[in-house]
C-alpha cells in the first residue's frame, strides 16, 4: 500500500476508538497484536485480534464517559506505517484502581500517540503510548495498586 492509502485509515481508527466497533472487521488484521503499558501497572501489555481490540476500547469506554478522540498532529504515513498524536476528553465514570470514590464525575483530558502498521490495507499492529500521569493525576490517584504490590517498588528499589 502507499503512504496515501494508509492516511485513508486514520479516520476510521480515530472513529474505532471513539466507540464504532462496527470498523473493526473493515480495518483491522484478523492477526491485529497490540502493545501498550496498562495504565494500572500491571496486568498484559498486549492485546490480540479483533475481539481482544474491541474488548479494550469498550473496557475504556466503560470507564470513560462520552470518551471522545481528536487528532491534533497527522495523519503521518509511509508505505508501512500510520501515526496520529492525538488528544482524548471523557468524564470519568468509575471504576478505574485506586481512584477515589469523588474522582467520579471528573473531566480528564489526555494526548498520546498511536503507531501502526499496515499490512495490506489493514491494521496489523499497533503501539500506544498515552500520557497515563496526567489521565491519573486528574482523577485524584496517590497508588496504583498493580505497581505497589512490588515489595522492591516499596522499597524504592527497580524490580529485578
Amino acid at each position: 500500500m502507499s503512504a496515501a492509502d494508509n492516511a485513508l485509515l486514520a479516520e476510521p481508527w480515530k472513529e474505532l476508538w471513539n466507540n464504532d466497533l462496527s470498523l473493526t472487521d473493515k480495518i483491522i488484521s484478523p492477526d491485529f497484536v497490540a502493545h501498550a503499558a496498562p495504565l494500572t501497572g500491571s496486568g498484559a501489555d498486549t492485546v490480540r485480534g479483533r475481539e481482544g481490540l474491541k474488548g479494550w476500547v469498550s473496557g475504556i469506554h466503560a470507564i470513560l464517559r462520552d470518551l471522545a478522540f481528536e487528532y491534533t498532529v497527522g495523519p503521518i504515513t509511509t508505505d508501512d506505517y500510520l501515526v496520529v498524536r492525538w488528544l482524548a476528553e471523557a468524564t470519568y465514570a468509575g471504576g478505574f484502581p485506586g481512584a477515589p470514590e469523588d474522582a467520579v464525575g471528573n473531566a480528564v483530558r489526555f494526548t498520546g500517540t498511536d503507531t501502526l502498521l499496515v499490512i495490506d490495507g489493514m491494521l496489523a499492529e499497533y503501539w500506544a503510548n498515552a500520557d497515563s500521569l496526567l489521565f491519573v493525576q486528574q482523577l485524584g490517584v496517590r497508588e496504583l495498586p498493580g505497581i505497589l504490590a512490588n515489595p522492591a517498588v516499596e522499597q524504592g528499589r527497580r524490580p529485578s
